[in-house]
C-alpha cells in the first residue's frame, strides 16, 4: 500500500495553492509576452504519431528540446505543455512527442520506442522532423526530458542521436514495481548519456520506483552514478545529479509519481485534477521546470 500523506486541512492547502497561483499569474504574463509560434507535425515509427511544439517567433536558429510523456499520458498533457512553454521561453524549438505509450515494457521494448523518436539515421523519426524545421539547428544541441516511461526514453535518447547533450527525467529509475527491471539499459554506464549530463527528479512517495524516499534516492543514484547517502539533493558542479521532492514542497502535499501535477489523491498515482502544480511551473526551486530548463540550456549553443 502507498504510505498515506501527512494530514492537512483543505483551508491550508487552498492557502498554499492561492499564494502560488498569484505569483504564477505574474510569471505567466511575463512568459506570454514573449512571442511564440505553435506548430504540429507527425512522424512514423510503424504507425503515424503526432508532435506538438512551439518555437520563438523571432528570426533565428535555435537548439531543440524534446519531451516524452509517461505511460498512458496524453502527449499534449498540461505537464508536457508546461515543459514546452518553459523551453521555448528560453530559446528552444520545443516539442512533445506522441508514441506507443499505452503500456510499459522491457528495455528492449522501450528502447525501440526511443529509437523511433530519436533515430538520427531515419528521415521518418521525430527528431528528423524537428531538426528539419526552419528555426531548428540541431547542431547547436538537442536536450530531452520526460516523465516515467518518457524519462527512460529521455535518458536513452543519446543511444540513437549523438547530438543529444543532456537529459532530464522525472519519476525515473531502473525498477518499476516488481514487474520491470531496466537495470541493463538504465544503470549508469549502460546508456550512452553520461551521468554527468543527467538530472533526475523523483517524488518521495513515488510508488512506481519504490514508494519511499530511500528507494527513490537509490534509483536516482543508480541512473546517474552519483551517491549522497541520506541526502535530499545531490548535484555535481555542472548541475547534473538528482533531487527528491518532499510532500511539503508540492501544493497538494503528495509528492508521488506525478508530483508536478496539482491536487493528487494520496495513494492514487497521477490523479491530479487541476493541471500543473504551481510550485513546479512557477516556483523558484531546484526541482521545478524553470530550474530544469535553465540547467538544460547550459549544454547547448545559443
Amino acid at each position: 500500500m502507498h504510505p498515506s500523506a501527512p494530514h492537512t486541512t483543505p483551508r491550508r492547502a487552498l492557502c498554499r495553492l492561492g499564494s502560488y497561483l498569484v505569483a504564477g499569474m505574474a510569471l505567466l504574463g511575463a512568459l506570454s509576452a514573449q512571442a511564440q509560434t505553435t506548430f504540429t507535425t507527425t512522424y512514423r515509427n510503424g504507425s503515424t504519431y503526432n508532435i506538438y511544439g512551439k518555437e520563438p517567433s523571432a528570426a533565428g536558429k535555435y537548439p531543440v528540446y524534446v519531451h516524452t510523456v509517461g505511460t498512458g499520458e496524453a502527449y499534449d498533457s498540461a505537464w508536457a505543455k508546461a515543459a514546452i512553454d518553459a523551453a521555448v521561453a528560453r530559446g528552444f524549438v520545443a516539442a512533445t512527442v506522441q508514441y506507443a505509450n499505452a503500456s510499459f515494457g522491457s528495455c528492449s521494448t522501450i528502447s525501440g520506442r526511443a529509437k523511433g523518436i530519436f533515430n538520427a539515421a531515419s528521415t521518418s523519426s521525430a527528431i528528423a522532423k524537428l531538426c528539419a524545421r526552419g528555426k531548428a539547428d540541431c547542431s547547436k544541441g538537442i536536450v530531452t526530458g520526460g516523465l516515467s516511461q518518457g524519462s527512460i526514453i529521455s535518458v536513452l535518447a543519446k543511444n540513437y542521436d549523438s547530438r543529444v547533450q543532456a537529459s532530464m527525467g522525472q519519476g525515473t529509475g531502473s525498477t518499476y514495481t516488481v514487474a520491470y527491471n531496466l537495470e541493463s539499459c538504465m544503470a549508469n554506464g549502460k546508456h550512452a548519456q553520461p551521468g554527468e549530463r543527467i538530472r533526475i527528479i523523483n517524488g518521495e512517495r513515488d510508488m512506481f520506483v519504490g514508494g519511499t524516499e530511500a528507494i527513490a534516492r537509490s534509483q536516482a543514484e543508480l541512473v546517474t552514478g552519483l551517491k549522497c547517502t541520506g541526502r535530499q539533493s545531490c548535484f555535481r558542479s555542472n548541475g547534473s545529479g538528482w533531487y527528491i521532492v518532499k510532500d511539503l514542497e508540492v501544493a497538494d502535499l503528495n509528492a508521488d509519481h506525478c508530483f508536478m501535477g496539482n491536487l493528487g489523491v494520496p495513494g492514487v498515482q497521477c490523479s491530479g485534477i487541476l493541471g500543473v502544480d504551481p510550485y513546479y511551473e512557477y516556483g523558484n526551486n531546484q526541482w521545478g521546470v524553470k530550474a530544469t530548463m535553465d540547467w538544460l540550456k547550459t549544454f547547448v549553443r545559443p
